[in-house]
């Protein structure tokens, strides 16, 4: 059975039937924690488990995309049971923030263990895992010197070559997000030009179907994030997909941009108390990495230190804050809507 699987459509339609997945039968708990999840791995279903192991709290779980649960909590109002939100991109974090679904708290142990550029200012939201947007290439196809950066991308020599995600995936947002805040409108823009120039195939609708494609040489290359390609030549999607992977090679920019799974109170939460113990628990070392290794996601302090992941190097967070991100989405889709971003 692979524990790493994102669930299907119909079993996320019948959790949400249902209220929930829950994850403990049985006698013993007195108190329990409702979370609203993004994340759909069921990797994370063990660190809860041994959550409650330690705490005596009972986790509910409900998975579904972010929009869904966004849209849901909306709808509820303060009718919702969700005591936590778990989103997969800082825009959407932040705009769940904004939207007023998220309510403030401080927490000493979250202020400790959430570094400050990963954590909302006003205190509705931590991060709790990283994810690094890198470059993947086919070294056929372009010349591997000449691509360092994001900004490569834009250089003449890659007409033809670059293969890029829809405009609608939030990590595509949040990159040209960052690239506004390190570079200011008038490059971003002109970086935004360049790129959709070298654009040829299709605009695609996952990371996995990029990595693919660079690796087959329909396109010399690409951004993703990169446990994207740790999960390919770990074989979670099988050996074809493994051996795909080999062919290409990830070029990690220094500095690198770096975005984030986070978690926030909900606003109308019945368990605060316990919500609060479950978030301190998931930032504090154990819970991160409880999170992170199985996804090939890096936890919030150091590495990965799987050998799939080993292989791309280290990288040098570029020290955009989290909450920046968020304040920049807005922008960042209209300046990609008008460079033709499709």
């Amino acid at each position: 059975m692979n524990l790493f699987r994102k669930s299907k459509a119909s079993s996320l339609a019948l959790t949400l039937a249902l209220g929930g997945i829950l994850l403990h039968s049985g006698q013993g708990y007195s108190k329990e924690v409702r979370i609203y999840s993004g994340r759909h791995y069921n990797t994370d279903r063990q660190v809860y488990k041994k959550f409650s192991k330690e705490t005596g709290i009972r986790v509910r779980l409900i998975e579904a995309t972010g929009i869904s649960l966004v849209e849901r909590l909306k709808r509820e109002g303060s009718n919702s049971n969700a005591d936590i939100i778990l989103l997969v991109d800082a825009a959407r974090i932040s705009n769940a923030a904004k939207s007023g679904l998220l309510q403030s708290y401080r927490s000493n142990l979250l202020d400790k263990e959430v570094p400050q550029d990963y954590r909302d200012p006003k205190g509705r939201w931590y991060a709790l895992t990283r994810r690094v947007r890198v470059l993947v290439a086919n070294p056929e196809k372009v010349n591997l010197d000449e691509i360092k950066t994001y900004a490569d991308l834009a250089k003449p020599s890659l007409r033809g070559k670059v293969c890029l995600r829809k405009r609608n995936s939030p990590y595509n947002q949040s990159l040209v997000a960052n690239q506004l805040i390190l570079r200011g409108e008038a490059k971003t823009k002109k970086w935004l030009k360049g790129m959709i120039q070298n654009v040829s195939k299709p605009y695609f609708p996952g990371d996995i179907g990029l990595t693919r494609a660079v690796a087959q040489g329909k396109c010399g290359i690409a951004i993703v994030n990169h446990y994207y390609v740790a999960r390919m030549l770990a074989g979670v999607n099988g050996s074809q997909d493994r051996s795909l992977a080999k062919k290409v090679v990830v070029v990690t920019p220094d500095p690198a941009h770096v975005n984030v799974s986070a978690g926030g109170l909900a606003k109308y939460a019945k368990n605060k108390k316990e919500a609060i113990t479950l978030l301190e628990y998931l930032a504090s070392p154990n819970g991160s990495k409880g999170l992170a290794g199985p996804t090939f996601e890096h936890p919030l302090k150091g590495y990965n230190n799987s050998n799939e992941v080993k292989v791309f190097g280290a990288f040098r967070p570029d020290g955009v804050k989290i909450s920046e991100l968020g304040d920049q989405n807005a922008k960042a889709i209209r300046l990609m809507t008008k460079a033709g971003w499709q």
